[in-house]
């Protein structure tokens, strides 16, 4: 019987790739999404893939949207905490709400979602939760200290979680991903791709979406059991850690 995968943020960008990804290698998929209806029945229409929504923000919402996934398609084992946002501006005039959303968004949800899913990971005594973070949660980046703080809280929270799950066979890794062709990134002006982004990557690219789906589905992997704790940095040599 084939394992259960649930994706946040599952329809579009990096978490897209990811969803299809665990779907061609054998995984029952589940994608979450917040709130474009259109977007995520669009995916769900070319992939087959089963779509949810709610927002990570609401503890008591991801209690019932897992419930109802696992009534679905069977129990998590594998937790794939991807829904991210931005709200950037410079920490001067950053206000109160721009550094609620996205820590709420990028470090609480990450907890609104793995504690209802951990009882049972630890019943079965297997378990996979793969946290995708940031290049920036690793060095930081001007403009965007509520996102930097908040993805560098998910290494905090990886590390500590993995050593509580390892006596029961769950590993908990972080992907830290540089700059990768999503919507966002595609969008930032060719002159300032070519003049300060790409000098910055020894690789000479930006990464493809692809590339940590990858990653997500090798930690995925019941032979991927020695490996927790741990952070794959995936950004082109841009920053070495």
């Amino acid at each position: 019987m084939s394992r259960v995968a649930l994706v946040t943020g599952g329809t579009r960008g990096i978490g897209a790739a990811i969803a299809m990804a665990l779907r061609n290698a054998g995984y029952k998929v589940a994608a979450t999404y917040a709130g474009n209806d259109e977007k995520a029945q669009a995916f769900h229409g070319v992939t087959g893939i089963a779509v949810y929504r709610w927002d990570v923000t609401d503890y008591d919402a991801c209690g019932a949207g897992i419930a109802k996934v696992e009534a679905e398609l069977g129990p998590v084992e594998i937790l794939v905490n991807n829904a991210g946002i931005t709200r950037d501006a410079m920490f001067h005039k950053m206000t109160p709400q721009q550094w609620h959303e996205v820590v709420n968004t990028n470090l609480s949800g990450l907890f609104n979602m793995t504690h209802h899913v951990w009882s049972g990971m630890r019943d079965r005594s297997f378990g996979r939760v793969i946290n995708i973070s940031s290049i920036n949660g690793q060095k930081g980046q001007m403009g965007q200290v509520n996102y930097s703080a908040a993805k560098a809280g998910d290494l905090g929270f990886t590390k500590a979680l993995a050593q509580e799950g390892a006596s029961k066979n769950i590993t908990v890794n972080a992907i830290c991903p540089g700059y990768i062709a999503t919507e966002m990134v595609l969008a930032v002006p060719e002159k300032v791709m070519k003049e300060r982004v790409l000098p910055q990557i020894p690789i000479g690219r930006i990464g493809d979406p692809e590339e940590i789906a990858r990653c997500v589905v090798f930690l995925a992997a019941d032979d991927a059991g020695f490996i927790t704790g741990s952070t794959i940095t995936a950004n082109g040599g841009q920053f070495v850690v």
